[in-house]
């Protein structure tokens, strides 16, 4: 019994970072040898070493997704709720229930449940996203369903990417970041009422300020950070990790962590983008930090 009821959170995932510039390359090269047909979806899994796949932290799955010039991701739909931060490319575009999106870098795009939804890429280059899901849930509870559409591409009409409430356009998210005033800052993506953006999965995004850090923080959620822009550190448990743009990095449930912008004053911010599970933590009363007034959380 001891094992199964330790006094802390115990992840059996660890903190890890995917370098950029050594992923990229392999991905490529999965463009060229892996044609569009004989993959559902050309995925680089992010799978953390201390477990198999789909576990990139113990409740998220994180992965690169490549779709080059011409290429059609086929039509499906699913029950994982999927959020899609655009690292690279023009072009790109993703029709989600019959609305087609145009991808532009650093955006947002959400994947409701059980949305139809294609991708394809015109124009020349690769078009390359960090696709983030709640697919680690499923292995728990095996309630998943995946429908393939009829044909490969949903009826869409194309919609106002700035004007849909399925995409959190960078610009608008790095403006309100850059009036909050302080060393650093972090906003949530959330739905015009206020809300999290799906009932399991959440998002935020963080600035932080050259040659500054952000407070010490630990908290039940795990999470998946990607560098929009600039170079630092974080520290996660007793391990410090330098990365630097187009990097990213998992930090698993109760590990401290902190970051850490490299340069000067006067010096561009540094900017992270984030997806975790706090609104699933939030809706079952699981999630807390290392401030939490324990007495708050006893039920009647």
């Amino acid at each position: 019994m001891a094992r199964l009821n330790p006094p802390e959170p115990n992840p059996r995932c660890t903190p890890f970072l995917w370098r950029y510039a050594d992923i990229r390359p392999n991905l490529l090269e999965a463009g060229r040898l892996v044609p569009e047909h004989q993959a559902e979806r050309r995925v680089l899994m992010l799978i953390n070493p201390s477990r198999d796949a789909p576990f990139t932290t113990d409740t998220l799955y994180a992965g690169l997704q490549l779709v080059m010039p011409n290429e059609t991701a086929k039509a499906h739909r699913h029950v994982a709720f999927a959020m899609r931060f655009i690292i690279e490319g023009q072009g790109g575009f993703t029709a989600v229930h019959g609305r087609r999106i145009r991808m532009q870098r650093g955006d947002v795009i959400l994947t409701p449940t059980m949305n139809w939804h294609d991708h394809g890429k015109d124009g020349s280059g690769p078009m390359i996203w960090l696709d983030g899901l709640d697919l680690p849930n499923f292995q728990h509870f095996p309630v998943h369903f995946v429908e393939q559409f009829s044909s490969p591409r949903y009826p869409a009409e194309d919609v106002d990417t700035c004007a849909s409430p399925l995409v959190f356009p960078w610009a608008r998210m790095k403006a309100a970041l850059d009036q909050v005033e302080g060393d650093s800052a972090q906003l949530r993506y959330l739905k015009e009422n206020g809300s999290e953006v799906s009932k399991v999965l959440g998002g935020s995004a963080t600035r932080v300020d050259a040659g500054k850090a952000t407070p010490r923080f630990q908290e039940t959620a795990s999470s998946v950070y990607h560098v929009i822009a600039g170079a630092g550190h974080s520290t996660i448990g007793d391990k410090e990790y330098q990365w630097a743009q187009g990097d990213t990095f998992c930090i698993p449930s109760w590990y401290p962590f902190q970051h850490f912008a490299h340069g000067e004053a006067g010096d561009d911010a540094v900017y992270l983008y984030r997806f975790d599970d706090k609104p699933m933590l939030t809706a079952l009363g699981f999630y807390r930090t290392a401030d939490t007034d324990i007495e708050t959380l006893v039920s009647a």
